[in-house]
């Protein structure tokens, strides 16, 4: 099993021992080889090792759904469908490369596109995961009422995250339960609304769960606290978040027994010696050279990395920040975002169909939000320790996907092979942990909760204090020629105000780390959005954009994939619906 080394470890080879939604039945009927028996497991050792079953999915890696298009169609960064879709980046590498993300990014997906079947199979493993400890514990006779507790509330957070999961891609699903069987004749569930369910699971979880845990890599009681708060955002349940929020801030911490708070600097957040942080609210554990290959790295991301002219990343110059995401951290004089949509007048200057032999000089001029630089990689400016950012010859195919390189996922050149698995075909298997949420994210959430129920002082001091972190010129990319001004907004003085600008602040703090689309969704502002998004990097020659449209009551989700309709099938018809539109 993989980074998650609980007390009661056990290495067995782990199988759904029911079967769930869309499944056959002869998956039941044949014992995988290597698994062990239901009865076998009834103990605590077996249900804290089926524990680490449910936590080692979280990665997007190791199920029963394959890597057949590859881990990066399962990214626990959500890469593909939420920050690509989202606007925060392109593709990128070139236009046949990993062609099943280009009508993803399109938000023209067909119900056959393998990469959403493979992450519908992956996500429900982990459901099916965390509900065989919640059915094998049952059998078991040595648990204590605490240990019962224990297993129980951290399985029906893992249930939830990842029904989570599915619900943000998918809208509605099928809720698949520990109570679910064959012998039972109720294996089959029709999609349905889950927020509420996936709510009651995190009250759960919230109501029951240690502040401080053995492992810091395990959910305590204020992560779940943290995820019930953004489900409460999802189900516009502003007055519940509003109150769980206030309560997180004042009395949160993470799973080590650190007070929740802000990194000193924006960067440390996205650097593998830094990982499991005190903004760190819950993470996916990734590690390295510990003897599996790489097996336990970051592998949904290998792919995002520079690609040629000595960047020692060897793959494969996928996801490349978008001209408009660039352009949007463009500030006033006064430091403050362009919140009427003028960042896109122009774009800032770059280098695109500049080779890198010739000469070019980044801008000096334009004020800028300092952290565009450990976001995106421009040329002219400093790129971790990797020197000064050269170009073209770190992007695959400039003219095709623009001139950008992500940031967030890049190791420095420092941490190779110690952060990196020396023993895998590329530096970009890494340590890099991915956190689900951070306490950015949280402050964020917590000022948009106020502004919703008209809280607009204390809206405009969450919000601050995110920028107050990005603020810090020790924090700022040092040797840069960019011109790096931020500041702090006065009260908000009006509701449409406070949301435009807290909407904002998401973009600009949590771009590139899989929130985007899913942000957009929630606040219903897809068309107008994402469409002036799609014209405007046309007009920057983005051509893989052309003919895109993002239509309401269509492109909030993606189709429910066609191969599990067809395998939900009674007596000829299908017990699961598609999405509208497709």
């Amino acid at each position: 099993m993989k980074k998650y080394n609980f007390k009661y470890f056990l290495p067995v080879v782990l199988t759904s021992l029911v079967l769930f939604v869309a499944c056959k039945k002869s998956y039941l009927d044949v014992p995988p080889t290597g698994s062990l028996s239901p009865d076998l497991l009834a103990n605590k050792i077996g249900v804290a090792g089926l524990l680490v079953g449910a936590y080692s999915l979280l990665d997007g890696e190791g199920s029963g759904a394959g890597t057949g298009n590859g881990p990066w169609a399962t990214s626990s960064s959500n890469w593909v469908y939420a920050s690509v879709a989202g606007g925060d980046a392109h593709k990128g590498s070139d236009p046949g490369d990993q062609n099943l993300i280009t009508p993803i990014e399109q938000w023209n997906c067909l119900p056959s596109n393998g990469y959403i079947d493979q992450l519908w199979q992956q996500r429900y493993d982990g459901v099916q995961r965390a509900n065989d400890v919640l059915r094998i514990m049952r059998k078991a006779k040595d648990l204590t009422p605490a240990d019962t507790l224990e297993f129980t509330a951290e399985a029906r957070f893992l249930r939830a995250h990842y029904h989570f999961e599915l619900r943000k891609a998918f809208g509605k699903i099928p809720w698949v339960s520990e109570d679910q069987s064959y012998s039972a004749g109720n294996f089959l569930t029709p999609n349905l609304e889950v927020l509420p369910l996936i709510e009651a699971d995190l009250a759960f979880a919230y109501a029951n769960l240690p502040e401080i845990q053995a492992q810091s890599n395990r959910c305590n009681k204020w992560a779940a606290a943290c995820y019930l708060a953004k489900i409460y955002m999802f189900e516009k349940k502003f007055n519940e978040a509003k109150v769980l929020f206030t309560t997180i801030v004042a009395n949160g911490q993470t799973a080590r027994g650190q007070k929740y708070a802000l990194n000193a600097h924006f960067a440390d957040n996205f650097n593998p010696a830094l990982k499991n942080s005190k903004e760190s609210v819950f993470a996916v554990q990734m590690s390295v050279n510990d003897g599996t290959g790489g097996a336990n790295a970051n592998q949904g991301d290998a792919l995002n990395f520079p690609y040629g002219g000595g960047a020692q990343t060897s793959c494969c110059g996928f996801f490349q920040p978008s001209y408009s995401l660039a352009n949007s951290y463009k500030v006033d004089a006064n430091g403050l975002p362009l919140l009427d949509g003028s960042y896109n007048k122009t774009d800032l200057k770059n280098d695109q169909g500049i080779a890198t032999n010739d000469p070019f000089t980044p801008d000096a001029t334009t004020p800028l939000d300092p952290r565009i630089d450990w976001t995106i990689g421009r040329r002219g400016i400093p790129f971790l320790d990797w020197g000064i950012m050269p170009g073209q010859n770190w992007v695959r195919d400039q003219q095709s996907a623009g001139p950008y390189e992500g940031m967030k996922h890049m190791f420095y050149k420092s941490q190779i092979g110690t952060y990196t698995d020396a023993s895998a075909w590329s530096n970009g298997f890494t340590a890099n942990n991915y956190n689900l949420i951070r306490y950015a994210d949280v402050l964020l959430l917590a000022a948009e909760a106020e502004a919703e129920v008209g809280s607009l002082d204390q809206a405009t001091i969450y919000v601050n204090l995110v920028r107050k972190r990005a603020q810090d010129p020790t924090g700022f990319v040092q040797g840069s020629p960019a011109k790096y001004v931020i500041g702090l907004y006065p009260t908000f003085a009006s509701q449409d105000l406070a949301r435009t600008a807290i909407r904002f602040e998401r973009k600009l703090e949590l771009a590139m780390e899989g929130h985007r689309f899913y942000d957009i969704t929630r606040w219903g502002i897809g068309a107008t959005e994402l469409n002036a998004y799609q014209a405007h990097e046309l007009s920057s020659n983005y051509k893989t954009l052309t003919g895109a449209s993002y239509k309401t009551g269509r492109s909030e989700y993606l189709p429910i994939p066609q191969n599990q309709i067809d395998l939900s099938q009674v007596g000829g018809k299908s017990v699961l619906t598609q999405n509208p539109g497709y």
